[in-house]
């Protein structure tokens, strides 16, 4: 089952409103994507613990309707 590139970005952005979002197909197949997502409420945390954080906003998509997701993650300067 594929997901979609926009419910991707709108999951994140419900839980980190202040993101931005970038999501890029890789392989059209709407399992395979790349993110990138900058937010505030990254300061402070490890690269690990931000993408927990994204991996959180997507309620156990990932491994299901979502199978593989490259992520960049930063916070604003």
């Amino acid at each position: 089952m594929a997901m979609e590139g926009t419910r991707i970005e709108r999951l994140i952005k419900e839980a980190l409103p202040d993101a931005e979002v970038l999501i890029v197909g890789l392989a059209g197949d709407g399992d395979h994507y790349a993110a990138k997502v900058r937010s505030r409420a990254f300061w402070g945390k490890s690269r690990v613990q931000q993408h927990q954080m994204v991996y959180a906003a997507l309620k156990g998509e990932m491994g299901g309707a979502l199978h593989a997701l490259a992520l960049e993650t930063s916070a604003p300067c």
